[in-house]
């Protein structure tokens, strides 16, 4: 029988509604804990006042592309520049890898008939963090590469990289082992893979432009609430890239 996109669809709907409640506090609780890592590590007022004393030169700088502006940059301008990334890649990073061991750790023990809570599927995906920790690392560096060149092969290899969490996680595969399987089932499985990759992406542009608009909430609370709606389509994208690669494999 051919594996359809909308019994995909469907049942991903279905597991994502009977399990909303945990997944609703796994988003929060991811989120909150990107954000707060965000704020420690980020650099303090003073610092960023250093990026901000030259404002009108950065307006002044406008049409020319980001290498051009950091190059106009003082020395420490570029090093708190560059301690804001590296802290808000980090945190991001710590987020993601918990809201995917957890999200899948949640779908496989369900699915098996266990009964988990949101920080049960946290702890029992403890042994799987650190291989997910590397395998998440390598994946975002090399699509962001792509997509900081052309665009189009970072989007490329966000669809081929993008059972390989499951693929890890299910199989206790390694990185790499993971990595070239997930090209290739994803490559022979694009038509039910690209529309959900392209329908994951869409969801998170709106997201954000949705919570831009939200002026009411401070920057702590906007950026707690982008973070945990971006982490609940995620999490829908996680439990259909599941349900995908257990027909597949079965």
């Amino acid at each position: 029988m051919p594996i359809t996109a909308n019994t995909l669809y469907r049942d991903s709907f279905n597991f994502f509604r009977n399990q909303l409640a945990s997944i609703l506090i796994l988003a929060l609780l991811t989120a909150f804990i990107s954000v707060m890592l965000n704020q420690v590590f980020s650099p303090d007022i003073e610092q960023l006042k250093i990026l901000s004393a030259t404002e009108g030169d950065f307006a002044a700088s406008a049409g020319m592309g980001i290498q051009e502006i950091i190059q106009q940059m003082t020395p420490e301008q570029q090093m708190v520049l560059l301690k804001v990334s590296a802290a808000a890649t980090f945190s991001a990073l710590v987020g993601n890898v918990l809201l995917v061991g957890g999200m899948l750790t949640l779908v496989r023990l369900v699915s098996q008939g266990q009964r988990l809570s949101a920080l049960r599927a946290i702890g029992a995906s403890a042994p799987e963090l650190p291989r997910l920790l590397l395998l998440l690392f390598i994946c975002t560096l090399l699509i962001q590469l792509g997509l900081t060149l052309f665009v189009v092969p970072g989007v490329i290899m966000a669809i081929a990289f993008s059972l390989a969490p499951v693929i890890t996680t299910a199989d206790k595969k390694g990185v790499f082992a993971s990595i070239k399987l997930s090209c290739r089932l994803a490559f022979a499985n694009a038509r039910v893979i690209v529309p959900a990759m392209m329908l994951w992406l869409a969801a998170k542009l709106l997201v954000l432009f949705m919570v831009s608009h939200l002026s009411v909430l401070t920057p702590n609370v906007a950026s707690v609430v982008l973070t945990a709606l971006s982490n609940l389509v995620s999490a829908l994208l996680l439990i259909y890239l599941f349900r995908l690669y257990m027909l597949l494999r079965s």
